[in-house]
């Protein structure tokens, strides 16, 4: 029923949602092979839970989901539905191949969506929670439930939709921060009641699916996690409707980074994580920014001359990561117009040349201007630079690489 033993108190479900919510964002839609493509990133990244569509959207969702569920192994695998039995027929016909599969239903509770999108009272929608998770609960053994716009609902009234949704057998209750509206101290304080007010439910896990709208979707988790939610819900890359969901490769690298302070495991291959962000951002056409966190191409690159100094003697005085703890290249220092003598003393030692000071102080004098003109050299630029600046003794074991960067 459960991809981990709700019993073991440390471990935090990854319910990766890429391909659902991460696809609903304009310009994000992707076909049937690429989703399966992504599906199998999913599947060798070790998520517990794969959200792959909602089958009732279209009928190439349901194929997408029915696709995905025939050929996944290890993840669960979940389509998305609203409360009505439609939904969850349609989400039963795609999960039919599933090895392991969830049903994740969803309803409004905040006044703003029962009065503007639903029309309905509070009655209303704690008698469709109940009527829809009772009959998914009757096709399907794992059944996840979502109080949309959980945040921005009544706590009381948050609470009762809640326990409505475990009477009638939800295995998971989701607190989504649709909007991403919520602060870390104020969501903390939303799941500390919820798990208490759910104390006669232990066996009921608790999500946490937070929107970076104001950009705290990753913070926010963390504070979910640390009030007791056991599962988050997130997107590779942080794709997703509006500014987007939680990063997964953050939350994951966040965890494994100060487990000092927050002690809970994934079960994530985090040597992984940078072969599938790459695979999300060619597939969906969007290149992640450079200054992105964990995945950003310059997450492990340094200009700044003071930076490049300090990592040359130990990485550590600026990086709290390893590259190859999340399957990136080497460290990179970057030639530019903040770089040190030692960086390029240390490039050109890479490149086979070995240069005097006065030679040194010549090619760094003539680098700074270069790079002061068009920002990165490169090394054929460099190179250069060194054979008309000086006469260097060229060692061995630099040949290689040398006549690669003529």
């Amino acid at each position: 029923m459960y991809p981990v033993a709700p019993s073991d108190p440390n471990r935090v479900i990854v319910f990766d949602t890429t391909l659902r919510d991460g696809e609903q964002a304009p310009g994000f839609s992707m076909g049937v092979k690429d989703k399966l493509m992504i599906a199998h990133a999913l599947q060798g990244l070790r998520v517990d839970v794969i959200e792959a569509g909602f089958a009732a959207a279209s009928p190439g969702d349901e194929e997408a989901v029915r696709v995905i569920a025939s050929e996944i192994e290890g993840p669960s695998v979940c389509s998305l539905g609203r409360c009505v039995e439609g939904d969850i027929e349609a989400a039963a016909r795609a999960l039919e191949p599933a090895r392991t599969k969830r049903m994740h239903v969803f309803l409004a509770t905040s006044p703003i969506h029962r009065a503007a999108k639903l029309k309905m009272s509070r009655e209303q929608v704690l008698a469709a929670a109940d009527r829809a998770v009772r009959f998914a609960r009757s096709i399907f053994e794992d059944v996840e439930f979502s109080a949309e716009d959980a945040i921005r609902t009544e706590p009381e009234f948050l609470v009762e939709v809640a326990r409505a949704a475990a009477e009638a057998g939800a295995s998971t209750i989701n607190l989504p921060d649709t909007v991403g509206y919520s602060t870390p101290g104020e969501i903390g304080r939303i799941f500390r009641i919820l798990r208490k007010r759910l104390s006669d439910f232990p066996e009921v896990r608790l999500s946490a699916h937070c929107h970076d709208d104001l950009g705290m979707a990753v913070a926010n988790s963390l504070a979910a996690v640390e009030a007791g939610a056991r599962q988050v819900e997130g997107a590779i890359n942080g794709i997703g409707e509006r500014a987007g969901n939680c990063a997964i490769e953050e939350f994951v690298m966040a965890l494994r980074t100060r487990a000092d302070v927050m002690p809970y495991d994934t079960g994530v291959d985090a040597t992984q994580i940078m072969r599938t962000s790459r695979m999300v951002s060619e597939v969906t056409s969007s290149p992640v920014s450079r200054n992105k966190a964990v995945v950003g191409r310059n997450a492990f690159a340094h200009e700044s001359g003071i930076h490049q100094h300090g990592v040359l003697n130990d990485v550590r005085t600026y990086e709290i990561m390893r590259p190859e703890d999340v399957g990136a290249e080497a460290s990179e220092l970057v030639l530019g117009k903040h770089s040190g003598r030692h960086a390029v003393s240390d490039r050109a030692s890479k490149l086979g040349f070995v240069l005097d000071d006065a030679s040194l102080s010549a090619v760094f004098a003539d680098f700074k201007r270069r790079a002061d003109e068009i920002g990165e050299v490169t090394e054929k630029e460099l190179v250069m630079m060194i054979r008309r600046r000086s006469a260097p003794v060229r060692r061995r074991r630099g040949e290689d690489r040398l006549e690669a960067a003529q």
